[in-house]
């Protein structure tokens, strides 16, 4: 899996949060949450800002909103819940089948999101947010390690018992025999077993290694 962390100049397309935001550029958005609802999104958004009632005005100004309701209010922050049309920047997740971890937060135009998914997806939505001119810009891209993806279940096991029983130790503690008597297998069986499992190891080692 790839875990990317991006922003987004969301205010330079039809994105009415990421616009509003750029009204009040002190304010820090929070968005705990958006669902597509119908042709439209249903979201909860959190505001760090004194200018809590000026906020409010502006949205339930704003076209595209077509419901709002504050949740919760103080000298330090607004809540608020809304439903509207749908956004470019987020009809590029749908389209990429990309979610992002939430509360995405929003400054000045800017979403600054984490996302997770194998590689071609996040590609197929950076390609999706270049179509739109939605300027970005990659804070950093990493992959995550996933045995799963790389071995057999089986693979896994005698793997991982040869490692735990010091098999591989400059000094084995276990035999290539008794690895083989614990899954009940012949020594020849457990040998060809071991270089499968090593040599996609290896390959994918290599193979991340290089990229």
């Amino acid at each position: 899996m790839a875990h990317l962390r991006l922003k987004i100049n969301a205010a330079e397309v039809t994105d009415w949060l990421a616009i509003l935001s750029t009204e009040f550029p002190e304010a820090m958005f929070n968005v705990s949450a958006t669902i597509p609802i119908n042709n439209g999104l249903l979201g909860i958004v959190e505001v760090r800002t004194q200018d809590g009632r000026r906020i409010m005005e502006t949205v339930e100004e704003r076209s595209e909103v077509e419901s709002c309701e504050l949740l919760h209010t103080d000298d330090q922050m607004v809540v608020f819940q809304f439903t509207s049309r749908m956004t470019e920047s987020y009809e590029a997740l749908i389209s990429s089948g990309t979610v992002p971890q939430y509360p995405v937060s929003l400054q000045n135009g800017w979403y600054s999101a984490q996302l997770t998914a194998p590689q071609d997806q996040l590609s197929g939505y950076l390609d999706e947010i270049t179509d739109v001119d939605i300027p970005y810009e990659i804070v950093s891209l990493t992959h995550s390690y996933n045995p799963s993806e790389v071995l057999t279940e089986r693979q896994w096991q005698v793997v991982t018992e040869a490692v735990e029983r010091g098999y591989y130790e400059a000094t084995r503690r276990c035999t290539l025999t008794e690895l083989a008597e614990t899954f009940d297998i012949n020594k020849s069986s457990m040998s060809k077993l071991l270089q499968r499992a090593e040599k996609r190891i290896v390959t994918e080692f290599v193979t991340r290694a290089s990229a």
